[in-house]
């Protein structure tokens, strides 16, 4: 029996997905892509998820697309990179657009296409021996899982040219005060730091997260008039709803909201 390529665990509302092979230090190839497209569907249709977490396993996060694929795919390059990309993105695109929030525990060095799925939590969170590559143009290639999108929004263009063209290593420190990601923790307190982030986002409003989530990717290419628009509509939609209505009468009431569950 083959192992998962991604392991899923769900406690008190937070999936844990793990990238589960450590062997290839993470290496995103088509069982890699596959089961991280299954495992976002999965955790964007269940209501009994709240939150997602997003690890590696062993010393790495993910060193990024297998290059073995690559360079077995002799003639058929091509289409092959292609299919693997498409794959690929069709679950980073469900994770990036669920409407529940995702954490990164980003428990070791990240290059690649492992970069892009470091970046893409909400929440970001890193050990502090991670470190952080792009990679792409040292072996003559370009970049996928979004890395192009998000690095501009969270670093600027200025750093981001920097990051994809000279594929400098930046060491955690780095990453998180340049807002590459959100913070850096001691390696041995990465998972107690995840843990409590991912449950108070379980706790919290779901719909209203989700409503959030939509608003600030939307903000990327929207003008002020068509954002504002949204806005209004958004926050009438969740005033009006259950988490809305919740929330209001526990702070008027000066008690912790509980925001319902379904």
């Amino acid at each position: 029996m083959t192992a998962p390529a991604i392991t899923f665990k769900l406690a008190d509302g937070v999936a844990w997905l793990t990238l589960a092979r450590p062997d290839r230090r993470n290496a995103i190839g088509p069982e890699i892509a596959r089961a991280l497209h299954e495992a976002a569907d999965l955790c964007a249709d269940d209501p009994a998820i709240r939150c997602v977490v997003l690890t590696g396993s062993g010393r790495f996060f993910s060193v990024g697309g297998d290059i073995d694929v690559f360079s077995e795919a002799g003639g058929d390059v091509e289409a092959i990179v292609l299919d693997l990309a498409h794959s690929f993105h069709a679950g980073v695109h469900r994770l990036a657009t669920m409407d529940k929030p995702l954490v990164t525990a980003i428990n070791g060095p990240a290059a690649g296409a492992g970069l892009s799925l470091a970046i893409l939590g909400d929440i970001a969170i890193a050990a502090a021996s991670a470190h952080f590559t792009s990679a792409y143009s040292a072996i003559g290639l370009t970049p996928d899982g979004g890395a192009s999108w998000w690095l501009p929004r969270l670093v600027g263009l200025r750093r981001a040219q920097e990051i994809v063209l000279t594929n400098r290593r930046i060491d955690a420190s780095e990453a998180a005060a340049i807002g590459l990601i959100t913070r850096v923790t001691p390696d041995e307190d990465l998972i107690a730091a995840v843990r409590e982030v991912a449950m108070a986002l379980a706790s919290g409003p779901t719909r209203a997260i989700g409503r959030c989530r939509r608003l600030l990717l939307a903000s990327a290419t929207s003008d002020l008039a068509t954002q504002l628009e949204a806005e209004a509509n958004s926050i009438a939609a969740t005033a009006g709803g259950s988490e809305g209505r919740e929330g209001v009468k526990a702070f008027l009431a000066k008690r912790p909201a509980d925001f319902p569950k379904t």
